[in-house]
């Protein structure tokens, strides 16, 4: 799942790049899914119609409500590295969430 502030038409672009064969993003969330305050787009975790229990999102910024803080892991922002392994080193701490 991707959830992004940005619109629709650039989400659209990036996930043609993310996963051109359409293989590993089930869905995307764009800035309309968002909640605008202040003319500020805020990620809502409730609209995922999910237990927020179980759901973790990594992002460079912490644009969450504060009550879904816990949801939240904060990630470097990415600048287009290829050598960039910055999720790779999450990966111990998701798995250890799953297992939790």
């Amino acid at each position: 799942l991707i959830y992004t502030t940005a619109k629709k038409d650039y989400a659209k672009k990036l996930l043609e790049v993310l996963d051109p064969k359409k293989k590993l993003i089930r869905c995307c969330f764009s800035q309309s899914d968002c909640v605008c305050s202040q003319g500020c787009y805020w990620k809502d975790l409730a609209c995922l119609g999910r237990d927020l229990a179980k759901v973790v999102a990594l992002d460079h910024t912490m644009q969450g409500f504060p009550a879904q803080a816990d949801n939240w892991i904060q990630v470097p922002p990415w600048s287009g590295d290829p050598e960039d392994e910055e999720l790779l080193r999450l990966i111990p701490a998701l798995r250890g969430l799953c297992q939790a």
